[in-house]
């Protein structure tokens, strides 16, 4: 089951929103909400309140336990923007474009770790130098060329 949460007309440029936005998708709720709490940005506290949000619905609504849930989607959207203007030169005017956003979460409920079951470690990558191809496959190992033997005298074909 997903839980949507959507914040409409926000007033902030959707280009910053979304670079707050990529960082939280895919991770679990409480490792999303300490990245936009220890992050010095604008969007991810407004990000941040539309999180929180989601929770509570997924909490009150659905009865999803918060610690399970994972941030399946973070959009953000363009909304209308608003035109302002300012006086310039010679009675013209300047326009002022002042944009705003719609943020949509989705969260769903991720896999449980079972505590009964052993936690598997990645296997640590080889190292490899810079020209080194990724892929370790041995040398093809080629045997010795022979000896030329010197007292053989070379056969003549030229005899007709």
């Amino acid at each position: 089951m997903e839980v949507k949460s959507t914040s409409k007309y926000v007033r902030i440029s959707s280009k910053k929103a979304r670079d707050v936005a990529r960082e939280i998708q895919g991770l679990p709720v409480s490792s999303a909400l300490d990245i936009l709490n220890f992050t010095p940005r604008k969007a991810a506290r407004l990000i941040g309140k539309t999180l929180k949000t989601a929770i509570a619905d997924a909490e009150n609504n659905f009865e999803l336990d918060a610690d399970t849930l994972v941030v399946k989607e973070a959009v953000i959207g363009i909304g209308p923007g608003l035109r302002r203007f300012k006086p310039r030169a010679r009675g013209s005017a300047g326009a002022i474009r002042k944009p705003t956003s719609h943020i949509r979460i989705v969260l769903a409920p991720g896999k449980e770790p079972d505590p009964g079951k052993k936690q598997r470690k990645p296997k640590a990558a080889a190292k490899t130098s810079k020209g080194a191809a990724k892929t370790s496959k041995p040398a093809k190992v080629q045997p010795p060329a022979a000896a030329p033997a010197a007292a053989a005298p070379p056969e003549d074909t030229a005899e007709a």
